[in-house]
């Protein structure tokens, strides 16, 4: 069987470093070995005459310089991989010259071509090594045929059929060392991306993410739902920009995805082609059992229709309370019996620690719940009930004063703002009573009226920037509200700003979070604000303050999500 090999791009950022800065030296040794052996026995290479000598000269010289460039640009750049796979095939044309000036089959140099079959096996895997191994066998037949006219069929073809066979064993192996080196990856991955601050939701839509990219997928699907429950949870990665998707589906909608034995594995790998039926793999693998059974086609002809695949793997939830399937989908690669193994695999290694942060989310929620409380009650007494004093005596101040008093005006634009303040703030006692969500949309109509409030009330005008298809979630979008508002707060009370902006983003695996203001009274001396530098640490992120751009200050806040 083939292993299932990915694409060279994903290898290679989970590449050994240290193993390939070694293929660089062994290469350079290569090189010297084959200039001294062209030096000690130069008959015996068949390198007695002038012109033969001279080529033999140029092509082992010419190799000897390729592979001490190599080396000198990995260890000036300290990035062994910076050559891409590009460097595998110059080493195959090299020594392809090598054996069609050393005498062809007969050549002491055709083992070097298991160099270049072995780097690129262990590597880039499968696919680059059996790409390698073909490549050889084909340079070493025509160096064969180029260099003789009187070929020796049977020498020939044992040498290339020991190029192949060999060459197929290391490739195999080589990917399976790929393979395992980027399962153990992902399982140390998925091990650390939860958190339980940013909740169930968001951990799950990341190993989904991280699930569908490891098996380049078109799709990653789970549906689950906690004992009790009567609607089952759809979790879905399959859109284009890479977002997840949630909905809540009743039994009957979600009995298509439910077909199978609660704990059985599944594997599905359409016809190669409509003339090939018995290239169509469809087995199932029973709890316990080690042997697979076919299923019959029909029964999946629906689920395939749905999911739109022409292969998938599914694997049972290991719930302590609960039930449900995961399902990786794709429309272009087939999955095989040790992807639906590894799958599984991986459920077991991430589900149990899901579930641990549904029960800390829970415990928080009550906790919180029992603080808001608390924290309501505390506001409407020592922050609501002073306002409210102080907007009477501002009332009855107004009512002494005629109406064409020069401070009417004034005092009536002061009562509408402790009106509004005090309308903001019955609200937010409201929202931390109730403990009521804050969705994307919210939160920037929230920020955008704050910053209304703000120009309204101090004449400073302060933009509110968003990256198309922000995702925050709840908690965090309360976290995101103080810290914002305290940003604005912060260009009111300590600069003299007329204008500001404040963008949100959200970029390798971070929220971003810019304040900026103008420094009209000039360059700013260096500075922390305290406040903000608590909640962002508070929330494992960091801060960052720029006060060297002419003109502009800027506090950048970037926080893991």
């Amino acid at each position: 069987m083939i292993p299932h090999s990915p694409p060279a791009a994903a290898l290679q950022t989970g590449g050994d470093a240290v193993g390939a800065s070694m293929v660089f030296i062994m290469r350079l040794v290569l090189a010297l070995t084959a200039i001294l052996t062209l030096l000690v026995a130069p008959g015996d290479l068949g390198n007695r005459h002038g012109a033969r000598s001279l080529l033999n000269a140029l092509i082992f010289g010419g190799y000897l310089l390729h592979a001490l460039a190599l080396l000198l640009a990995a260890r000036r750049y300290r990035n062994p991989f910076w050559h891409g796979k590009l460097v595998y095939w110059i080493d195959l044309g090299w020594f392809a010259l090598m054996v069609y000036c050393t005498g062809g089959g007969n050549s002491f140099f055709f083992p070097f071509f298991f160099f270049v079959i072995l780097t690129s096996s262990f590597q880039w895997g499968f696919d680059e090594g059996a790409r390698i191994t073909l490549g050889a066998t084909f340079a070493l037949t025509l160096a064969t045929w180029l260099t003789d006219s009187h070929i020796n069929h049977g020498h020939l073809l044992l040498r290339t059929a020991f190029v192949l066979a060999l060459g197929y064993m290391i490739a195999y192996w080589g990917g399976l060392g790929v393979a395992q080196r980027r399962r153990l990856s992902l399982l140390r991955d998925v091990s650390r991306l939860s958190n339980p601050r940013f909740g169930v939701d968001q951990s799950i839509a990341t190993m989904l993410k991280q699930t569908r990219d490891f098996y380049h997928a078109s799709n990653c699907v789970l549906l689950m739902r906690d004992s009790g429950e009567e609607l089952w949870q759809l979790h879905s990665s399959g859109a284009p920009d890479g977002r997840s998707s949630l909905s809540r589906l009743p039994e009957g909608a979600a009995a298509p995805l439910l077909v199978f034995e609660p704990q059985a594995l599944v594997q599905f790998a359409a016809a190669l082609h409509p003339r090939l039926p018995r290239t169509l793999e469809a087995r199932t693998r029973a709890p316990g059992e080690s042997r697979w059974h076919s299923l019959p086609p029909e029964q999946l002809e629906q689920l395939t229709d749905l999911l739109d695949a022409s292969s998938f793997v599914s694997a049972p939830l290991p719930l302590r309370k609960g039930e449900g399937r995961i399902y990786v989908v794709s429309d272009r690669h087939r999955f095989s019996r040790n992807d639906a193994v590894f799958l599984q695999q991986l459920a077991a290694q991430v589900f149990p620690v899901i579930e641990n942060i549904v029960l800390l989310d829970r415990l928080a929620s009550d906790a919180a719940f029992r603080e808001r409380q608390k924290i309501a009650r505390d506001l409407h007494d020592t922050t609501i009930q002073p306002y409210i004093g102080l907007r009477h005596g501002i009332s009855a101040v107004r009512q002494t004063l005629q109406s064409d008093h020069p401070l009417s005006a004034e005092l009536d634009k002061l009562l509408d703002m402790t009106t509004q303040v005090i309308g903001d703030m019955r609200q937010f006692a409201r929202n931390v009573r109730q403990g009521a969500a804050q969705t994307d949309a919210e939160l920037l109509v929230a920020l955008r009226r704050q910053a209304q409030q703000v120009q309204q009330f101090y004449d400073i005008q302060i933009t509110i920037q968003a990256q198309d298809g922000l995702s925050i979630s709840d908690r965090l979008a309360a976290e995101v509200f103080q810290i914002v508002n305290e940003g604005m707060h912060n260009i009111r009370k300590h600069t003299r700003a007329r204008t500001g902006s404040i963008s949100l983003s959200n970029a390798d695996g971070q929220l971003r979070i810019r304040i900026e203001n103008e420094t009209p009274e000039g360059p700013t001396a260096p500075f922390l604000p305290g406040s903000l530098a608590e909640r962002s640490t508070a929330l494992g992120g960091t801060i960052a303050v720029d006060c060297d751009t002419p003109g502009v200050t800027a506090v950048s806040i970037a926080i893991p999500v």
